[in-house]
C-alpha cells in the first residue's frame, strides 16, 4: 500500500480527484501549486464541523467553555499531533530546503497540511467529506473530561486569577530571539504591579509567554494559599 492510500485510510476519506490530495500535501516551498488557500478552507470548515459537535455533545457547557474547548481540539499542537498519529509527515511535499531543516516534523507544517487536507476533502467531495474527516480524527478527543479549569491556557487563567483579587492585567514583554530563522527562541517576560517578573523561554512566542504566565500564577497562588 503506498503512502496515499494509507494515509486516505487513515482520514476515513478516499479522494476523487487525487490531484486535490497532493496539492494539500505540497508546502509552498516545493512549488506554486501549494496548499495555503486550502488550508484558508479548511481551518474554516474545521472550525465549523468543531462547534457544531461540541455543541451537540455538551448541552450544558457555555459558550465560553464551549469557545475554549474549540480552541483546544483546533489549535496547532493538537492538529500536529493527530497528523503524527496518521503519519502525515511521510506524504508531505517540502522543497529542498524544508527537507534539509527537517520541515516535516514541524509542529505548524503538520498541523497546516491536515487542515489542507480538509480543505481539499471539502472541494472533493462536499461538506461532508470534510465532516467524516473531522469525525474520523478530532471527534474522538471530545470527550466528557474535555471541559473544564485545565481548558483555560494560563494567560487566561492568571488574567482571571488577578482580576478576581482586584489586580491589573498582567504585561508580557518580549526579552530576547535567539537563533537562525528555522530555528527561533523567544524569551518571554510576564510583569504584575508587586510580584516577582517571570520568564520562559520556546520556539513558538506565544507558548513562551504562556509558561511564563503559568510560572507566575504558580508563584502568586503560593502568596495566596501559602
Amino acid at each position: 500500500m503506498d503512502v496515499l492510500e494509507s494515509l486516505q485510510q487513515s482520514v476515513g476519506y478516499h479522494f476523487r480527484e487525487q490531484s486535490l490530495l497532493l496539492q494539500a500535501l505540497t508546502h509552498r516551498s516545493a512549488g506554486a501549486r501549494h496548499n495555503e488557500r486550502l488550508e484558508f478552507l479548511g481551518d474554516a470548515a474545521l472550525n465549523f464541523v468543531v462547534a457544531a459537535k461540541l455543541f451537540a455533545r455538551f448541552p450544558k457547557v457555555s459558550e465560553g467553555d464551549l469557545s475554549r474547548m474549540r480552541a483546544r481540539l483546533v489549535r496547532e499542537e493538537t492538529l500536529a499531533e493527530i497528523a503524527g498519529k496518521i503519519a502525515l509527515a511521510d506524504s508531505l511535499i517540502l522543497g529542498p530546503g524544508e527537507i534539509r531543516s527537517g520541515g516535516a516534523r514541524r509542529d505548524s507544517i503538520r498541523a497546516d497540511a491536515l487542515e489542507a487536507v480538509i480543505g481539499a476533502a471539502f472541494l472533493d467531495g462536499g461538506f461532508g467529506a470534510a465532516e467524516r474527516i473531522v469525525a474520523q480524527l478530532v471527534e474522538p478527543l471530545m470527550t466528557d473530561d474535555l471541559g473544564g479549569e485545565e481548558l483555560r491556557d494560563p494567560k487566561t487563567r492568571l488574567q482571571e486569577f488577578l482580576q478576581g483579587q482586584g489586580r491589573p492585567v498582567p504585561v508580557y514583554t518580549l526579552v530576547a530571539e535567539k537563533g537562525q530563522a528555522h530555528e527561533r527562541r523567544f524569551v518571554a517576560r510576564c510583569s504584575v504591579p508587586g510580584a516577582e517578573a517571570t520568564e520562559a523561554e520556546d520556539g513558538s512566542r506565544r507558548k513562551a509567554e504562556q509558561q511564563a504566565a503559568a510560572l507566575m500564577l504558580a508563584q502568586l497562588q503560593v502568596a495566596v494559599h501559602g
